[in-house]
């Protein structure tokens, strides 16, 4: 048996690890040689009250891996087979929702979103490999950014650069989906504990970064309006994944230019083959696209009326949605609608909240600011919230958890469009490391 000593490269710090444990890059092919030939063992330091064990040379590499964020492993799996192996085997392993958000304009501004800015610094840090990026800005700010010889022109400069240095940031197999909308909800970075955000103005947005998880799939649906038919071609639905789909558990959806005529025909025509009890559907009309894949450039146009969205399927998905009404109009009726969502038992590990308000409740409704966030952050003290306030918003009370769901006695659809409500949402997407 022969022990190793690991030098040079990084350390650990010993409140972290319980030990410091560091390794070489010029020394792993003469280790691994070692580990034919005799077997390694290594010992922790005995300055440490806790001592980890670690019977081989990988097990000290993924150690010290369980504690890089995504690039720093990326850039580790490039020195050799074995560590290559190592940092796959702990990226696949993280399957765990990330986000970012930001909260007022950036100090610098660079005619870009502050959001763009997080984004940056926070990509260096994060865990995961992000599949899906979703994002949402305020659309008041974007207006106020670009060109000074129009609004229109402004906003389109503006959503466009912001868009455009995003993409460059994410890889480049990341799907983008990006929205613009009146307001924003925002739980502040650095604990998901933070006490969420009701922004109904000024410049705010947040992310969402979905990695592959097992079990799950997440697809990114794009459809729009075809003017010259008014039949909806159904089929559409299934190539989304929002038909014929056994496993479909959560519909996340949103309207844009749902002021254009024929608009809201639209939109039903869209929710009514998915307006099933085993499926939590929740979304809401938004200003406009901020960004969306590539592949679809040519068919999209600023005239376009169109329903944006994600939908998750797998088994070990669970939601549950609640919808806050024109009568829930003080602090003690908001608790009471949290006290529903909470009975749903939702697990809150690797779980996000979700929040999509009209316009016109926040403090104009409650005469007092953040009354729907703080209720949720009282009743889910350690799940982030995020969401906008729009134009109409689309949702019910519904749970959907396991083999159980909630259905109404009467088997009549549920009214899914609504004006002057929130509805309230909680998704868990399984236990992850």
């Amino acid at each position: 048996m022969v022990t190793v000593r690991l030098v040079d490269v990084a350390v650990i710090p010993a409140e972290a690890a319980g030990c410091f444990v560091t390794m070489s890059v010029m020394d792993t092919d003469s280790y691994l040689e070692v580990l034919e030939n005799n077997g390694t063992r290594v010992i922790s330091s005995p300055e440490c009250q806790d001592h980890y064990v670690l019977s081989s040379l990988a097990e000290v590499v993924e150690r010290v891996m369980s504690f890089l964020p995504s690039k720093a492993l990326l850039r580790a799996a490039c020195v050799c087979r074995l560590w290559r192996d190592c940092a796959w085997r702990k990226l696949k392993a993280r399957q765990k929702v990330a986000w970012m958000s930001s909260v007022g304009a950036a100090d610098i501004d660079l005619g870009v979103h502050s959001l763009v800015h997080v984004v940056k610094e926070e990509l260096e840090k994060v865990y995961i490999i992000p599949e899906m990026f979703l994002y949402f800005t305020d659309s008041e700010s974007l207006n106020d950014h670009g060109a000074q010889s129009g609004a229109k022109k402004a906003k389109k400069k503006h959503g466009t650069e912001t868009a455009a240095s995003l993409e460059k940031l994410l890889p480049k197999d990341c799907n983008i989906l990006g929205i613009a909308t009146p307001g924003i909800v925002v739980t502040p970075g650095g604990s998901a504990s933070n006490s969420p955000m009701e922004f109904e103005d000024g410049e705010s947005g947040f992310a969402l970064l979905f990695p592959k998880i097992s079990g799950v799939k997440i697809q990114h649906f794009h459809l729009f309006k075809d003017f010259k038919s008014k039949v909806f071609d159904e089929k559409k639905l299934e190539e989304a994944g929002l038909k014929n789909n056994p496993d479909l558990r959560v519909v996340l959806i949103f309207e844009y230019n749902s002021w254009k005529p024929g608009g809201v025909r639209f939109l039903n025509q869209v929710l009514k083959p998915l307006n099933e009890k085993s499926i939590i559907i929740a979304g809401g009309h938004v200003d406009y696209l901020a960004s969306f894949p590539p592949q679809e450039k040519a068919r999209f146009s600023t005239d376009c009326v169109g329903v944006v969205g994600l939908a998750l399927s797998g088994p070990q998905i669970q939601g549950a949605t609640v919808l806050l009404d024109q009568d829930v109009c003080d602090e003690k009726s908001v608790d009471s609608a949290m006290q529903r969502l909470k009975a749903a038992n939702i697990p809150e590990q690797n779980s996000v909240g979700l929040m999509f308000a009209c316009v016109g409740r926040g403090e104009q409704h409650y005469k007092k600011k953040n009354v729907e966030a703080d209720s949720f952050r009282k009743h889910f003290p350690s799940v982030p919230l995020f969401g906008f306030f729009g134009n109409g918003e689309i949702g019910c009370d519904r749970v959907v958890s396991g083999n159980f769901t909630l259905r109404e006695c009467n088997g009549e659809k549920d009214n899914l469009l609504h004006q002057y409500t929130t509805v309230m949402t909680i998704i868990h997407f399984g236990h992850a490391k």
